[in-house]
């Protein structure tokens, strides 16, 4: 069950980054992602939980908001954020992922993404599209090995400001 849920937790950070790489309104967005995994998440005892949690919290995140198999949280995008055309800190840092073969054409993204570290390995593909500086969807697939066990995940997510402000939320360093 860890193993599924690490899994899930990595999609959900592909996918709440992926609407920065487009010029988008800096600010306060929300961001859903939704998942077939995510909804096994209630069935995680509390104990394994919270390790999941810690874990998260090592590598700078927090675990989001989950019901009903979706996962929403708020991400707060700064200025020089919004300018960057591809925000490669994010998974590097974050998730300890390489961002390969990233591109945009018009409103549509794509990039390729390549992961190694001591929790998981993987890769995956992420697309999406910005309907305007306040709105983006998008897709995510990954195929990873979490703990020697074989993991596949898809995710479809949506993001929309919420405003100028990100009193609640730290920016993404």
């Amino acid at each position: 069950m860890r193993e599924i849920f690490i899994a899930s937790w990595l999609i959900l950070a592909f996918t709440t980054s992926s609407f920065a790489h487009q010029h988008i309104r800096p600010g306060l967005w929300e961001v859903t992602t939704r998942s077939d995994l995510l909804a096994l998440v209630p069935h995680i005892p509390s104990e394994q939980m919270q390790q999941l949690s810690d874990l998260a919290r090592r590598y700078g995140l927090k675990l989001p908001e989950i019901e009903n198999g979706a996962a929403t949280s708020k991400v707060c995008i700064t200025e020089e954020m919004a300018k960057q055309e591809i925000p490669t800190y994010f998974y590097e840092n974050r998730s300890g992922c390489t961002v390969k073969n990233a591109f945009r054409t018009g409103n549509r993204y794509q990039l390729d993404l390549v992961c190694s570290n001591q929790h998981f390995q993987g890769d995956g593909f992420a697309e999406g599209s910005f309907i305007n500086p306040e709105n983006f969807t998008g897709n995510t697939e990954f195929d990873s090995t979490v703990g020697g066990n074989p993991v596949h995940a898809s995710a479809e997510t949506s993001g929309r400001w919420v405003g100028d402000r990100c009193t609640a939320v730290n920016p993404l360093q």
